[in-house]
């Protein structure tokens, strides 16, 4: 579907004219005219700028028929939090029990113990680049 043709065969099933929708959204109607004719590609805000002024949701502008079409059963996301280590089970109770720790412990040591763990980890990550 191109949207050029979309938008032209709603504004004329409402029966505007391209003048009608000028008034109603400020677009100049060469503007409107490009649009209908594919030579512009128009910028989501003007899609909904058209697709108020001609009273219909903008997601009509997209699809044929009263409702939406069926959206395929497609399996849930992961999100970042859930993708996080120490964001659920074993390792979240350990992470926790690390940050009280932490907490208790002077600023020196702590800055120790990162500085131990960012050599720890970047020796390992060499190891690993190293051993392919």
């Amino acid at each position: 579907m191109v949207i050029a043709d979309r938008l032209r065969a709603l504004r004329e099933e409402k029966q505007l004219s391209q003048g009608d929708i000028e008034k109603r959204t400020g677009l100049l109607r060469c503007y409107i005219a490009r649009v209908e004719n594919g030579h512009t590609v128009p910028a989501i805000e003007t899609l909904e700028k058209m697709a108020r002024a001609m009273e219909i949701p903008m997601c009509q502008l997209f699809y044929d028929g009263e409702e939406p079409p069926k959206l395929p059963n497609l399996p849930k996301r992961r999100s970042a939090d859930d993708i996080a280590w120490g964001s659920e089970g074993k390792d979240a109770r350990y992470l926790s029990r690390l940050r009280r720790l932490l907490a208790k412990t002077e600023e020196g040591d702590r800055k120790l113990l990162l500085y131990m763990a960012q050599k720890m980890a970047g020796t390992r990550s060499r190891r690993a680049v190293a051993s392919n």
